[in-house]
């Protein structure tokens, strides 16, 4: 794969530089260098300590990602909700897990897209996952296509300029909520179990951003926006208020509803594209077992 760009810099600067300002990491470089990549200024090929004047074309040439072989295929569908040559966003099902793990090596949303890349016959075949969802939330999820593409949205992720806005179904103490609020409060391992987090004093800050959509007397729909990315985290913040998620057995949610999970949907997703700069926003419907119940509300 191929990028290039035109040196705007007056003053002398050297190739390895420039690179680093275009988002290229050391280990990028690395791979370019012993993995059958180039770099060329103006069409002649060039190391990294050579110095760029302005007007200069700087092309570089990113060898081909070989595919992981211990990450089996699972040739079960996948709903693409955007693709181009640097990203992949699909709409996760309920109970499927994002990534493999040691027990469970396939069957998860990875083992799918590696599936699809083979029959597209793709390049690069390394699965890339930027943005990951528990097995049971649904909603939209985001592959980067190369290891660059990776790269440049891992930045931004850092820098918060991926949002992603989920959908829940709460119930409990419902009355409680305001059309608009913050749910602040620091979020540690609970001591009880291996998998469960509770709020508590000595954890991580976490704030939770919602704003009711819809209500009824004992269930109410909101959109909700993190702003930290604690283990959880939506589940033990409305579990802390008296609202928890609708089928969420473990933080104490209602499941007699109609919904055995938990009731979490990532509906929307926006970002800059690092490549096109254009605006990103990308939208998935309310899933089919959260929408019939907010049908009855």
């Amino acid at each position: 794969m191929e990028f290039s760009w035109i040196v705007e810099q007056e003053e002398p600067q050297q190739v390895k530089y420039f690179l680093k300002e275009q988002g290229i990491s050391r280990g990028l470089l690395a791979k370019i260098k012993f993995q059958g990549g180039k770099i060329e200024v103006n069409q002649s090929v060039e190391n990294v300590l050579f110095k760029l004047s302005l007007g200069d074309q700087v092309k570089v040439t990113i060898p081909d990602e070989k595919e992981h072989e211990t990450l089996l295929v699972d040739d079960k569908p996948i709903e693409i909700v955007f693709e181009d040559a640097h990203y992949l966003v699909v709409d996760k099902p309920a109970g499927v897990a994002s990534i493999p793990s040691q027990y469970h090596p396939n069957g998860t949303m990875a083992n799918r897209v590696k599936a699809y890349y083979k029959r597209q016959g793709y390049k690069n075949q390394v699965i890339h996952v930027v943005t990951r969802l528990d097995r049971d939330t649904t909603g939209l999820m985001l592959f980067a296509k190369h290891g660059f593409a990776h790269a440049m949205l891992d930045q931004e992720l850092r820098k918060k300029n991926v949002v992603k806005i989920y959908q829940a179904l709460v119930g409990g103490q419902v009355e409680k909520l305001s059309k608009h609020g913050m749910i602040d409060q620091p979020i540690g391992r609970d001591l009880s179990s291996i998998l469960k987090r509770t709020v508590v004093a000595t954890g991580q800050q976490a704030e939770t951003e919602y704003w009711l959509m819809k209500r009824s007397t004992d269930r109410a729909l909101v959109n909700i926006q993190l702003h930290t990315g604690r283990t959880h985290q939506i589940r033990v913040h409305f579990e802390a208020i008296g609202c928890s998620l609708l089928g969420d057995e473990m933080y104490g949610g209602k499941m007699d509803l109609g919904i055995k999970r938990q009731a979490l949907h990532c509906c929307q997703l926006s970002f800059i594209h690092p490549f096109t700069k254009e605006p990103m926003k990308l939208t998935s419907p309310l899933a089919k077992d959260m929408k019939e119940i907010v049908e009855h509300f």
